[in-house]
């Protein structure tokens, strides 16, 4: 694996954001010839995805984060009245009091998740962040 950087669980986004979620929801991942790889648990057995950057995206692919709010009872709600667009929906796990704002609500939720189940402050590698 390559170096860590601390980042706020409030701050993620973008791959480091999917990372840590992976991390939180316990999805099997390795590191190979300097990719991380991530073993999806499917309908007919494991399913091996090349690239955690491009495939396993639960803050923007609903059929794979929508499940996650279902899983974990959660919910989310927008509002016109938060400020910018980087703020207009809060959302989190049903079972904490942790909600998290977003540009969305997959961002908003998945924030939320990985500091319910990781903490405030999340160790991830530096080359996927922005």
């Amino acid at each position: 694996m390559t170096d860590t950087i601390s980042v706020r669980a409030s701050n993620l986004t973008g791959a480091a954001l999917d990372w840590a979620v992976a991390q939180a929801e316990n999805v099997e991942t390795s590191w190979r010839y300097g990719r991380e790889l991530v073993k999806v648990h499917d309908r007919h057995g494991i399913e091996l995805i090349e690239s955690i950057r491009s495939v396993y995206a639960p803050s923007t692919n609903w059929a794979q984060g929508g499940p996650l709010i279902d899983k974990h009872r959660g919910g989310f709600q927008w509002n016109a009245n938060m400020g910018g667009s980087d703020t207009c929906y809060w959302a989190g796990p049903g079972n904490t009091t942790r909600w998290h704002y977003g540009p969305t609500a997959l961002v908003a939720f998945c924030r939320s998740l990985v500091e319910s189940k990781l903490g405030s402050h999340v160790q991830v590698p530096k080359e996927l962040m922005p």
